[in-house]
């Protein structure tokens, strides 16, 4: 099942992604799940009303998807988007080498930051190009961990019960916005830089511990590999931003990107107007927005 947020001419609401190029309007069949997150916090018991409905899905409740717009399956999270940098080791290695380092050490702890809500966007949204205060603009492919269920100080090995799903994240950066400030969140926090989409699968629909994931632009691949190559798999990654820290119903955690960002490259190559990124995560899809001016 492939839940979305769409938007027409009647507003925003929670939907699923029918085969035919068909979207079920949860908002006409099922009022209570007529947002994401609400569908979210209800629960289980809700997730498997939806499923039953999507499988026999009422005709009026039945919208054609080009009628419709898709929008980011949250389209603001009720708080920063939750983000790990330097998560696979090629990745850490390749920004080493950028600084003259040639024996990377693998980092003991996840490095946490946090990308500021309002910058999530929707699939085919542009991205600004922002050249007036960065000109090193970059992308990373990430997969997303959607939480469904509240907790803090949670064990590793009950993890994977507080994800609801998963989706697919660009982590649109001014490298060297990240540089000068130090702390991140200045570079990753510029104006409608994190794409999200184009839906969720619910976590009892696919196993992300090893599956393709990569970035083309321009119709060239620049970044493959698996997420099984994460130095901190999910399971550890909330266990330990949960320490001492309630994650809630709808907060969204970016997990990382593996190798070949553009800043990294040789020569390295930065993000203009016109180029088009497509990100693709096996079993999720396929997010694709353009750099604007």
């Amino acid at each position: 099942m492939r839940l979305i947020t769409f938007a027409d001419a009647a507003g925003s609401r929670a939907g699923v992604l029918l085969e035919g190029g068909r979207v079920l309007d949860l908002g006409a069949a099922m009022p209570p799940a007529r947002d994401m997150v609400a569908l979210i916090e209800a629960g289980p018991t809700l997730l498997t009303q939806v499923r039953s409905l999507a499988a026999n899905p009422p005709a009026a409740a039945v919208l054609p998807l080009a009628s419709v717009a898709l929008q980011a399956p949250i389209p603001r999270p009720r708080r920063n988007v939750f983000c790990v940098g330097r998560n696979y080791m090629d990745h850490v290695a390749e920004g080493d080498r950028t600084r003259g380092v040639t024996q990377s050490e693998v980092p003991k702890y996840p490095q946490f930051f946090t990308k500021a809500a309002d910058t999530v966007i929707a699939p085919g949204t542009p991205v600004p190009s922002h050249a007036e205060v960065t000109q090193w603009l970059d992308y990373e492919v990430e997969l997303v961990a959607v939480i469904g269920k509240a907790g803090a100080d949670i064990p590793k090995e009950k993890a994977l019960d507080h994800v609801f799903g998963w989706t697919i994240g660009n982590d649109v950066t001014g490298r060297d916005l990240q540089r000068r400030h130090g702390q991140w969140f200045k570079g990753k926090s510029l104006d409608r830089s994190c794409p999200m989409g184009p839906v969720i699968v619910p976590a009892a629909d696919l196993d992300a511990a090893d599956l393709a994931i990569g970035l083309k632009i321009n119709g060239q691949q620049r970044q493959s590999s698996r997420t099984s190559k994460m130095i901190f798999d999910v399971r550890e990654i909330i266990h330990q931003l949960s320490a001492g820290f309630t994650l809630l119903p709808g907060d969204v955690i970016m997990t990382g990107t593996p190798e070949g960002v553009g800043y990294a490259m040789q020569p390295p190559q930065t993000l203009k107007t016109g180029d088009v990124m497509e990100l693709t995560i096996e079993g999720i899809g396929t997010l694709t927005n353009a750099i604007g001016d």
